[in-house]
């Protein structure tokens, strides 16, 4: 039996605790068993190359691919995820839901590269892998996704951004040390400033005017 997958669309889960988007997934069987059940598994990636970046989307892809002129040869399909869905029986055709689970983490290359991204898609390469259950009047059997089994869609950065401002509206999440948070702490306390994000501003707005300085 050889089944295909394609990508219908992915959209932002509404009520879950931290972020989440949900491909759904077109599946497709031949043959005239049903399937009893598919444990499919799933690596998604992203294909940098399959698109074009504004300048400003450039300047935010410099930690990640260098300048420009180093694109052709730092830019490179990258892994973003594995991920993982049962797909109950069907007989013909179905659709499944496949979780993405998201983060915000700018340590991670992923949110870093959808980060810097200001419209238009993000080009997605989906890899399915897994096991198929078969019901067929000789009893059950197991079979193997096939390994050449992908499909690739492009997800509007919109989604992206949707989804973040569902979790973190306004926001953002940044990994610092622990002496780093309590200098930071001590900075704002010595100056009276509300919270650590204007702590942050101000360094930074006196960094740009000394950088200004002649």
């Amino acid at each position: 039996m050889d089944l295909t997958f394609t990508v219908l669309d992915v959209a932002p889960e509404r009520y879950t605790v931290s972020p989440v988007l949900t491909a759904r997934i077109g599946v497709a069987a031949s043959g005239d068993d049903p399937v009893h059940a598919v444990a499919l598994r799933c690596q998604v990636r992203i294909e940098p190359l399959r698109r074009s970046y504004s300048d400003g989307e450039a300047a935010g892809l410099l930690d990640l691919f260098g300048p420009r002129e180093r694109w052709v040869n730092t830019q490179r399909t990258f892994l973003w995820q594995h991920c993982t869905a049962m797909v109950p029986g069907f007989a013909g055709h179905t659709t499944a839901a496949l979780p993405l689970d998201c983060t915000y983490d700018f340590e991670v290359a992923a949110a870093k590269y959808l980060h810097a991204l200001r419209d238009g898609a993000i080009p997605l390469q989906f890899l399915f892998s897994g096991t198929v259950f078969v019901k067929s009047e000789r009893g059950f059997s197991v079979q193997h996704v096939s390994w050449d089994c992908e499909d690739r869609y492009d997800m509007p950065v919109a989604v992206w951004r949707e989804l973040m401002a569902q979790h973190y509206p306004n926001t953002g999440w940044l990994r610092l040390s622990h002496d780093t948070i309590s200098a930071l702490a001590r900075y704002k306390s010595a100056r009276g400033l509300l919270d650590l994000d204007h702590a942050l501003t101000e360094l930074l707005a006196d960094a740009s005017q000394r950088e200004a300085s002649p």
